[in-house]
């Protein structure tokens, strides 16, 4: 099962690449890209398109990164407590305490 889905990724990796390859050849005229405040100097528009994609998809790991972060820190928050509580059902049980379930 491992070395098929290894297969598919590598499959998945190399059909991007060679979209990638021929998205570039197709788009090679340079072009100036103005950002606000600039204008940058011209480069070819897969460059620009490309570069776009992957600094997105860069910003958009970060970010969600940010968001498992927190929530996993909300999830060990919650484990600490639960383990707090049956710490203290077994010490109140432990003192003859009887608990109804």
């Amino acid at each position: 099962m491992g070395f098929l889905r290894k297969l598919l990724v590598l499959m998945i990796a190399v059909a991007m690449a060679a979209v990638g390859v021929l998205f570039a050849l197709q788009n090679a005229e340079p072009v100036p890209l103005d950002v606000l405040f600039m204008i940058l100097p011209p480069r070819s528009l897969a460059l620009w398109v490309l570069g776009a994609l992957a600094l997105g998809g860069f910003l958009g790991l970060l970010l969600s990164s940010f968001a498992v972060l927190r929530l996993r820190a909300r999830l060990m928050a919650a484990r600490r407590q639960i383990a707090n509580s049956q710490a203290e059902i077994d010490r109140l049980r432990a003192k003859g305490l009887v608990t109804r379930e």
